[in-house]
């Protein structure tokens, strides 16, 4: 099916405002968990289109540098929103008990974490892995995860060694030869490869985390708990809002990119169209979305999530499914489904 053809909705209309509305607006601090790129469209979508500020909401929409940068700085109050790695938020949690956050809308139902190696590095299946230097940031999720990968595809924890390297320094010390693998987002390294570094798409040998028995969820829309528990409509209209973006983005890629363009001159948006392409086929659309609609969870599902972040992370209490994520403020599910 054509990715333009999975929502059966119009074109966003964008709502005008009364000047005594726009006066009444909402402030929202919002921090991104990466650049502004296609993944992030349904955000940037919703901010363009007129979406949040429809629903009286002056959402301002900054860049992240990384999930756990954007967690700690929600926790602290820097931004009164963020989008990051619910996993890592599970660990936080754990953590800081002091400053909770939790997840209110999942966006990337699965996570697009993987390893991405060359085959000119011998490199054809996870086994080969063994001894091989990988480079990631030093927090970066799936590299935290690695041991839950390592144990599902045989290899032990302890063998493989990393290097620390900024996000920008992964896919140019792949290709130098400094390291023999990265770990990262899909969409991101994938890209970054083929079409910044001209490698051939053939060459590219790639592990993606949920082939390998790791059923976890990806990126969520998080709020600290106190705050949420102050500001209880103003997360509603907010997820309103997303929702609305959300389907304008599934529903004209393409249009999204031009938004995302506008937000972030620098941008290709070639390339982006083909990442958020991605991002849709493998990590935001699938069968458990068709059926409960955008931004939920299955209960079950997360408290096998739970389990396997605990593990990984050595963490030193289990929290419930009720402390990671809440549903409580999304739109009815008649409003969220994709037909």
């Amino acid at each position: 099916m054509a990715l333009t053809r999975i929502l059966a909705v119009p074109v966003l209309v964008v709502l005008a405002l009364a000047p005594s509305a726009v006066d009444a607006q909402t402030k929202v601090r919002f921090a991104l968990d990466w650049q502004i790129q296609g993944p992030q469209a349904p955000f940037i979508t919703a901010k363009a289109a007129g979406a949040f500020s429809a629903r009286g909401l002056d959402v301002t929409i900054d860049r992240g540098t990384g999930s756990q940068k954007t967690i700690e700085q929600v926790a602290t109050g820097t931004y009164d929103m963020g989008y990051g790695d619910i996993n890592s938020m599970i660990e936080y949690n754990v953590k800081n008990p002091q400053t909770p956050l939790i997840a209110v809308g999942i966006v990337l139902n699965s996570p697009p974490f993987a390893l991405l190696s060359l085959k000119k590095y011998g490199i054809r299946e996870p086994k080969d892995l063994k001894a091989a230097t990988i480079g990631a940031p030093a927090g970066d999720a799936p590299r935290r995860l690695w041991p839950i990968f390592a144990k599902n595809v045989g290899l032990a924890p302890d063998s493989v060694s990393w290097t620390n390297m900024a996000p920008p320094l992964r896919e140019p010390a792949l290709v130098k030869g400094d390291v023999k693998a990265i770990s990262g987002f899909y969409f991101t390294g994938f890209l970054n490869l083929t079409e910044n570094l001209k490698i051939p798409e053939s060459e590219v040998v790639a592990f993606k985390y949920s082939d390998y028995g790791i059923d976890l969820y990806g990126n969520a829309v998080l709020v600290r708990v106190d705050w949420l528990k102050a500001n209880e409509d103003t997360v509603r209209r907010f997820l309103a809002a997303l929702t609305t973006g959300f389907k304008a983005v599934l529903q004209d890629p393409k249009g999204a990119i031009a938004h995302v363009k506008a937000a972030e001159p620098l941008s290709n948006e070639a390339t982006e169209l083909k990442r958020l392409q991605l991002a849709i086929s493998a990590n935001m659309v699938n069968d458990e979305v068709r059926k409960n609609g955008l931004l939920a969870i299955d209960p079950a599902r997360m408290q096998r999530a739970i389990e396997q972040v605990v593990v990984a992370f050595e963490l030193g209490a289990k929290p419930s499914v009720a402390q990671v994520f809440t549903g409580a403020y999304l739109p009815p599910a008649a409003e969220r489904k994709l037909d």
